[in-house]
């Protein structure tokens, strides 16, 4: 229990009534909707798995604190808002999440928790990667027929001496270059890399690995990679063409297939000074660049609005209208920057602050594994619900920051939210969706 302090603080009155405030609440939390994340892990069995990819080579007679806990509590701090370390100073003595990680006494300090980072290394990281992409698959009941591998890089800016940190001239400061994967909402990979290479460094490895290992489980599923200009690289596209999985990759313009499209550039051009409304076309043409072995297939999206001119190609496996296919199936990978979004601002994937590599890594996955969580929460129990589109930081401000009084004794842990919660039928629905999922 909160030790009574007997200072108090005197506000102004409001309506006649003497208002003061002192910090003998008792034992109080503002992470209420909290035991919801609880109770979908429970089910996933997500933090259990992520905890397995860990070796823990303390001595086990000097231990306080099982691999299982800490994981546990840094990645629903995570999913609350705690982005660094130092906010388990004090968060460790917080009643329910340490309900929630299994515990009734403190969890574990930062110091504690920064040695636990500290042994993080290579087979760590393939193994939360491992978690990932096994959550991906245990989701569906069926292997689908198609899905799409969207591979995309952002900067992580770095303030510091950090390991691997380089000066980035595309985004002008020093940053790490992490490559992200995703299917749909699902996070397949999150993979830290140093910033002094090629955008599409590793790219193929991983993709290499990814469609070996669902390939495993679906046979006879198809896949399409996809990807913007970074990712047209000859060896990708080859490995793609050689193992059966087809690609919709941006291509950069260059004077040859701008040579092939100058005609219907200048008609949307002529429309458009007629009209003055944006005109659009579209055609498709083969096309072998130089270190190509074949012809591939290019579309080029002609457009002339008030802003100019706005050429676009892409290199495709896929048949199809080329207007359809640019619409819907290549700007569709739009969606995706908002998951990163999600990852590097609601997550926190960004803060990678420490000066080992392998720490680094490991807050960039326990961010992701933090995403996973919330878009698990938000694809199956707010599916049919209004908040289906919240962003996971919504997620968190509506659903999980509740106030709530924690009553616990020996036998029974009795949380009791606010009573002035305004989302609380929302709250209801949440919880029984868990309970019949």
């Amino acid at each position: 229990m909160t030790k009574s302090n007997s200072i108090q603080y005197k506000f102004a009155t409001v309506q006649n009534r003497y208002v003061s405030a002192d910090f003998d609440g008792g034992d109080i939390t503002s992470d209420g909707g909290s035991l919801l994340l609880h109770k979908l892990d429970r089910k996933l069995g997500l933090t259990t798995k992520a905890a397995s990819a860990f070796n823990d080579s303390r001595q086990k007679g000097k231990v306080n604190h099982t691999i299982n806990a800490l994981v546990k509590q840094q990645i629903f701090a995570l999913a609350n808002g705690y982005s660094d370390l130092n906010d388990h100073t004090t968060l460790r003595k917080d009643p329910l999440m340490q309900t929630i990680c299994s515990r009734d006494k403190d969890l574990a300090s930062a110091s504690t928790l920064h040695r636990f980072q500290k042994t993080a290394d290579r087979s760590t990281s393939i193994g939360l990667n491992k978690v990932l992409v096994d959550h991906f698959l245990d989701s569906h009941k069926t292997a689908p027929e198609e899905i799409i591998l969207d591979f995309d890089a952002t900067d992580d800016p770095v303030h510091g001496n950090q390991e691997k940190a380089f000066f980035h001239g595309y985004y002008g400061h020093y940053c790490f270059l992490p490559l992200y994967v995703f299917c749909g909402s699902f996070l397949l990979t999150a993979y830290l890399r140093p910033s002094n290479i090629d955008g599409a460094k590793h790219a193929g490895a991983i993709l290499k690995i990814l469609v070996g290992y669902i390939r495993k489980q679906w046979p006879e599923c198809r896949i399409i990679f996809r990807g913007d200009g970074g990712f047209a690289r000859r060896y990708i596209m080859h490995w793609c063409e050689k193992n059966n999985v087809d690609f919709i990759i941006g291509y950069t313009k260059n004077k040859v297939v701008l040579s092939r499209t100058q005609e219907m550039l200048d008609r949307v051009k002529e429309a458009f000074a007629k009209s003055g409304e944006k005109q659009r076309e579209f055609v498709d043409f083969m096309y072998r660049a130089g270190t190509w072995k074949r012809e591939r297939r290019i579309i080029s999206k002609a457009e002339y609005n008030k802003l100019g001119e706005n050429n676009r190609f892409i290199v495709t496996t896929l048949s199809g209208d080329p207007k359809m296919l640019y619409d819907k199936r290549y700007c569709a990978r739009g969606d995706m920057e908002n998951r990163i979004k999600e990852q590097q601002l609601d997550l926190f994937a960004d803060r990678t602050s420490a000066s080992e590599w392998w720490m680094n890594q490991l807050r960039m996955l326990l961010s992701g594994l933090a995403y996973t969580l919330l878009e698990t929460l938000r694809r199956t129990a707010l599916a049919e619900t209004e908040a289906s589109a919240f962003q996971c930081g919504t997620i968190r401000l509506k659903l999980l920051k509740i106030g709530a009084v924690v009553v616990r004794n020996t036998r029974t842990v009795k949380v009791h939210l606010s009573s002035a919660y305004p989302h609380q039928k929302l709250f209801a629905s949440i919880y029984h969706a868990l309970e019949a999922a």
